[in-house]
């Protein structure tokens, strides 16, 4: 199982930026799917997720709002579309995924079997 996130650089606040996370080696319509970051000196937090159907989108309160994650089957995919970036979303950005997962147990890190390189993501002020 290969995850490979992409998409991360550097924008000023209030840009968009567009995340891709893409699967191989995975019957990839049965894993949920989900979004970590990690900034500098922080730990490991969970941003979104979404359940293989592409269902139960789950998002971290500091998100809501602003973030939008969605998930290509047929391409193996998942987005993750970032609206009015803050500096603190500054961070290096994980994909994970995971063939069993209870609804309530997707925001846990550890819940999650596989994981991708990170890609980073730079807001500037």
């Amino acid at each position: 199982v290969q995850l490979q996130a992409s998409g991360g650089g550097l924008v000023q606040a209030g840009d968009s930026l567009r995340l891709s996370c893409a699967a191989s080696g995975l019957n990839f319509r049965a894993y949920t799917v989900g979004w970590f970051r990690q900034a500098p000196g922080k730990e490991r937090e969970f941003v979104a997720a979404t359940k293989g159907n592409g269902g139960s989108l789950t998002y971290a309160d500091s998100v809501k709002g602003r973030f939008a994650v969605s998930r290509d089957n047929s391409k193996s995919t998942v987005n993750l579309q970032m609206s009015g970036l803050k500096p603190d979303d500054t961070a290096v950005y994980y994909c994970a995924a995971s063939r069993q997962i209870i609804t309530s147990t997707m925001g846990r890190d550890q819940a999650y079997n596989y994981w991708g390189r990170g890609t980073q993501v730079t807001v500037s002020s």
